[in-house]
């Protein structure tokens, strides 16, 4: 597949190195995609840097992960490139959110609705995924989607990453991925994934 890389700090050039270890080409992209040498350098020929618009339309899935205070700004380069397009989200709002509130993700998808947006990658810093990225029992990797296309994307990236992806549920269910929620910073492997899922969504209830 062709991927495209939303971001390219520490998360966003390791990932755009793991999609390229797993296959795909990838177009990486940030506010100042002329500053991103060093990160293409790191893949293999099979990279490039492209300004926000070109990446996305370039890409079969956008992996989006800049910094959480720059992704509406980064929505907003993207404009009506994302309208079809499969985008998992890989963001963590700055904080907490307040209960009621609508969860990170939510509220992305809301800043562009015509997106298949899922949401994967968020719960573990790239030091941590690293350490734990193809070894055996593979690290879980949480997807929170309403639509098949979305979650088929997320899955396949997850597992060509070296990690096994599990389905958590809709959209709602991001809320337990992100700060603050039970399956936030938890390296779970793949045989607990379900125990630990369970009791987290008893707090959806």
């Amino acid at each position: 597949m062709h991927i495209g890389v939303i971001g390219a700090g520490q998360l966003g050039a390791t990932l755009a190195e793991w999609c390229v270890e797993g296959g795909h080409d990838v177009a990486v992209t940030s506010r100042h995609p002329e500053r991103l040498g060093d990160v293409v350098s790191h893949l293999g020929g099979h990279g490039t840097a492209l300004p926000v618009p070109a990446a996305v339309e370039f890409a079969d899935v956008v992996l989006f992960a800049p910094n959480w205070e720059s992704a509406p700004e980064a929505i907003e380069l993207a404009g009506t490139t994302l309208d079809g397009k499969i985008v998992i989200d890989a963001t963590n709002p700055t904080g907490p959110l307040l209960d009621g509130a609508p969860s990170g993700f939510e509220s992305l998808m809301h800043l562009a609705p015509k997106a298949h947006w899922a949401k994967a990658l968020n719960t573990l810093p790239a030091n941590v995924l690293q350490r734990r990225r193809g070894h055996d029992p593979l690290l879980a990797e949480f997807v929170c989607t309403d639509l098949r296309d979305a979650r088929q994307a997320a899955s396949t990236l997850i597992r060509d990453m070296g990690f096994a992806p599990f389905y958590a549920g809709g959209a709602e269910a991001a809320r337990l991925t992100e700060p603050g929620g039970p399956l936030q910073r938890t390296e779970i492997d793949v045989f607990h994934a379900k125990d630990a899922l369970a009791e987290a969504l008893v707090t959806l209830r």
